[in-house]
């Protein structure tokens, strides 16, 4: 038998996971963008990825 797939559906799965280190500062910067936006840690990096790689594509 296959396996029951939990959650909702989605066309886009986050299927890679990603580990990184904060200094105290940065953690607390992450927090504060994460209430503000009502958006989980993961999505405010996620948006701030797609910003920067937007800037970078401008020059």
């Amino acid at each position: 038998m296959g396996e029951k797939k939990l959650g909702r559906p989605t066309d886009n799965p986050k299927e890679i996971v990603l580990k990184i280190r904060l200094d105290k500062d940065t953690s607390k910067k992450l927090e504060e963008c994460s209430e503000k936006m009502d958006a989980s840690k993961a999505e405010v990096v996620r948006q701030g990825i797609h910003k920067i790689h937007d800037d970078l594509n401008k020059k």
